[in-house]
């Protein structure tokens, strides 16, 4: 399996409009991060996870040019709102699968309504066809069983996915421990971390490395990163053996 960091950053990401923060004054390209995202490449499937409004630049930068299927989190724009840009992907390889709660789902329908198959069809369309994931039950796409995740981001219900011993968990503020217990034995676990200080919405890099440690994946990476984190290079000397800041453009194989 590899995993490729599409974007590391929170949903301004980095540099971020208006702020001065030494992260976005930074010449450092760990420090330059695109809304959160990666691209999984396993049984010759590409499965992206989330498809923000950087989706487009994130597949140029990497010279990608084809989508399987598409498992989302939530339905905040900083993890949907690139959906449109996968309509050249469709021109040439058809209808992409997209699997999410049955609430994001309704959500992207509003949103994205010409994407979808519907009565009248919409010239180009459609692009995507739905998949319902429902909270503690195992899904499939096609050979790959796929485990959710489940826990909450402030008030809003998120999924986290774990394939086989490897597992992607962002935009995490409570979980419960059956849940938790869901994400034991890892080999590789990606975490959100989002600055020092506490934050409503999202765990900070203090509670990131106790869930860590709780866990003992044997690597961990974070991501979901604010500009407040401050610099790669000095948030780096403050992090256990074996866990990680990830950035952009990172890939590991697992």
């Amino acid at each position: 399996m590899k995993v490729t960091f599409l974007g590391t950053g929170t949903s301004t990401g980095i540099p971020t409009i208006g702020v001065e923060r030494e992260s976005c004054l930074s010449s450092d390209k760990r420090d330059n991060r695109l809304r959160s995202s990666i691209l999984i490449e396993y049984k010759s499937k590409s499965i992206l996870i989330d498809c923000g409004p950087d989706f487009r630049q994130q597949m140029l930068r990497i010279n990608k040019t084809k989508i399987d299927a598409i498992f989302f989190t939530h339905e905040h724009a900083d993890h949907t709102a690139g959906l449109d840009d996968i309509r050249p992907i469709s021109f040439h390889h058809g209808k992409i699968p997209i699997y999410a709660h049955q609430r994001v789902v309704d959500n992207l329908k509003n949103r994205f309504d010409y994407l979808f198959d519907k009565k009248g069809d919409y010239p180009g369309s459609p692009h995507v066809y739905p998949n319902i994931i429902n909270e503690g039950e195992i899904f499939k796409y096609e050979d790959i069983s796929v485990l959710p995740i489940t826990y909450m981001h402030h008030k809003l219900q998120v999924f986290g996915f774990r394939i086989e011993n490897f597992a992607y968990v962002t935009d995490l503020k409570e979980i419960e421990e059956l849940e938790i217990d869901k994400l034991r034995g890892l080999d590789t676990l990606i975490l959100n971390a989002l600055r020092h200080k506490e934050h409503y919405s999202h765990i900070n890099l203090t509670q990131a490395i106790e869930i860590v440690e709780k866990l003992k994946p044997k690597k961990a990476y974070l991501t979901h990163i604010a500009p407040d984190m401050g610099l790669h290079s000095e948030t780096e000397k403050l992090l256990p053996k074996s866990v990680f800041l990830s950035y952009d453009g990172l890939e590991l194989l697992i």
